[in-house]
């Protein structure tokens, strides 16, 4: 074998690599926003979602039915939460949900100093897009709008076209 110059180079590069791997992987390093949420919802005993929420499929016969030029189309469903897309003229012009706060309790919460009702029941305006009630202390229903023109009053006209009394009643 004849000794050339790049011999001792193919000994000391993979070498440097290495201990800069080891070096880099033993420096500490705060954890991003997205591991300190991945910690907190997944420690044992954690849940994102209650056990006891209602399934989302639930939800559905309690949303408005469409008509008056707006078509209400399902958009999302999962335990404990369902979501309708509202159109008009092809045009998505709000979202309508119904969620369980079973595993949000903090999301009930909001309603219990509310002067506000609609329906008979405590209602809330969430910044300048979303108004909500809570049902049977249990239920949030929600209106958001998309589209500037669906007003606040679009808002409340269509969450009194769920079956509030039926939700109320769920368990």
């Amino acid at each position: 074998m004849i000794a050339t110059a790049s011999a001792p180079r193919n000994v000391v590069l993979p070498l440097v690599l290495g201990l800069s791997l080891v070096m880099g992987a033993c420096s500490e390093q705060a954890p991003s926003r997205y591991d300190q949420v991945q910690q907190e919802t997944s420690q044992k005993g954690s849940t994102a979602v209650a056990k006891e929420a209602v399934n989302g499929s639930k939800f559905n016969r309690y949303f408005p039915k469409s008509g008056g030029g707006y078509s209400v189309v399902p958009a999302q469903e999962k335990k404990g939460f369902a979501e309708h897309k509202l159109n008009r003229g092809g045009k998505n012009v709000a979202v309508l949900s119904i969620s369980d706060t079973i595993s949000t309790p903090t999301a009930a919460t909001k309603y219990q100093q509310s002067k506000k009702k609609v329906a008979g029941y405590p209602a809330v305006e969430q910044g300048s897009t979303i108004t909500g009630v809570l049902v049977g202390d249990r239920f949030q229903v929600k209106a958001q709008s998309r589209d500037a023109s669906f007003t606040p009053q679009d808002r409340t006209a269509w969450i009194q076209k769920f079956d509030l009394n039926g939700l109320s009643t769920l368990k």
